[in-house]
């Protein structure tokens, strides 16, 4: 629900095709929410993995719709100059950002114990 809540609100805001990026959040969320039973929060293999194949299903799934169904054929330099360097990026940025909401989760469950939660 969240990922095409998110999509929809992309959509409003700066697209003019709807229902293109809910289908791919929604997707990826699925997917994500699907592999909710082997997550383990002391684990950054996990996230760092999912978050690299979510972005991977984003690139293919964006590239069909926005590319291939126009003729554009060639994946190759699309994934080389656009996909590749989004994936380190957003790989890279999710360490830090995994590990400060995990900072975070432990001071907030740390907090809600002291007072009787």
């Amino acid at each position: 629900m969240t990922g095409f809540l998110c999509g929809l609100l992309i959509e409003l805001c700066y697209s003019s095709i709807i229902g293109l990026y809910a289908f791919i959040y929604m997707t990826i969320g699925y997917l994500n929410g699907y592999c909710h039973r082997i997550f383990v929060k002391e684990n950054l293999t996990i996230p760092l993995i999912l978050v690299g194949l979510s972005d991977l299903v984003y690139f293919f799934l964006y590239y069909v719709f926005e590319y291939l169904l126009r003729g554009k054929l060639n994946i190759g330099f699309y994934f080389i100059h656009k996909g590749l360097p989004e994936l380190i990026y957003t790989v890279i940025v999710s360490v830090f950002l995994y590990k400060l909401l995990n900072i975070i989760n432990d001071k907030t469950e740390k907090k809600e114990e002291e007072e009787g939660f």
